[in-house]
């Protein structure tokens, strides 16, 4: 099986920055048509505006995806710059901190709206297009591929981090359902989850708290914080033909934290 996603054409969503940027960066630098997709068009604009408005690879759309009419002109711009879609990264992400015991700042409905619902109805549109174009090329074999992206929260209990948690959860057992569901037609479904990753928010929260980092990597046994590059990287074959027998999947990239007794390792 072939590691190439050349030619290939990928939507990524909250690719103005962060993981996001950085997955639809790196699928550009492999050769695929990449749609960069996020509610923040200033900073689409400042990262890819120029390349957008070129013949090349790269487009850009800006919108608030939790509106389905969004959604459904996102894909109708994807056809229409590059005639297909081939794969579908769910990158857009929210985390806050939640307070457990009130339900005005618990952050359940509002991350469950952005991390699960709004992944599960691009992932519902995108599949249909998908099946449609290979039914008008009379297409067999795989089709499509769907990468969502969860969180070693899902698996480790953080009380200050219930509305994130909840949702991360979801998000992979979305990917188990839509998984089963979809192979039939052609389509795979996996998740990558992470630990600690050097995105802008964690920079910001390593500023303003000293002593994070040290703690993080002394509760990681590979001893550092992962890369938004290696992220990518994991997203990359999970979305190429190399992981061809493999859905429904959650592939952990955390350094080995999630191993780690959750007492005597603190996870952030």
């Amino acid at each position: 099986m072939s590691f190439s996603i050349s030619g290939k054409t990928a939507i990524i969503t909250g690719a103005a920055n962060g993981i996001g940027l950085a997955i639809a960066r790196h699928f550009v630098d492999k050769g695929a048509n990449v749609m960069f997709a996020d509610m923040d068009e200033a900073r689409l604009e400042d990262e890819v505006g120029e390349e957008a408005r070129s013949e090349g690879p790269v487009r850009m759309f800006a919108g608030d995806l939790r509106q389905k009419l969004t959604m459904a002109n996102l894909l109708s711009a994807t056809v229409d710059a590059f005639e297909r879609i081939d794969i579908l990264v769910n990158a857009s992400r929210q985390c806050g901190v939640s307070d457990a015991l009130d339900p005005e700042r618990d952050l359940v409905e509002e991350l469950l709206e952005q991390n699960l619902l709004t992944s599960l109805r691009l992932c519902q549109m995108t599949a249909k297009r998908m099946i449609q174009k290979a039914e008008k090329a009379e297409a067999e074999g795989m089709i499509g591929s769907i990468v969502n992206l969860s969180s070693l929260a899902a698996v480790r209990t953080q009380p200050q981090l219930l509305g994130y948690s909840i949702s991360s959860a979801a998000v992979e057992q979305m990917t188990r359902s839509l998984a089963v569901a979809l192979a039939p037609r052609g389509i795979r479904v996996n998740a990558v989850s992470f630990g600690s990753v050097m995105s802008a928010s964690l920079q910001g929260a390593l500023r303003e708290n000293s002593d994070w980092r040290d703690r993080i990597e002394r509760g990681t046994p590979l001893g550092r914080i992962a890369s938004a590059d290696e992220v990518a990287e994991a997203v990359h074959f999970l979305a190429s033909d190399a992981s061809g027998f493999m859905t429904g999947q959650v592939l952990t990239l955390d350094g080995g934290r999630g191993l780690l007794d959750v007492v005597a390792a603190p996870s952030f």
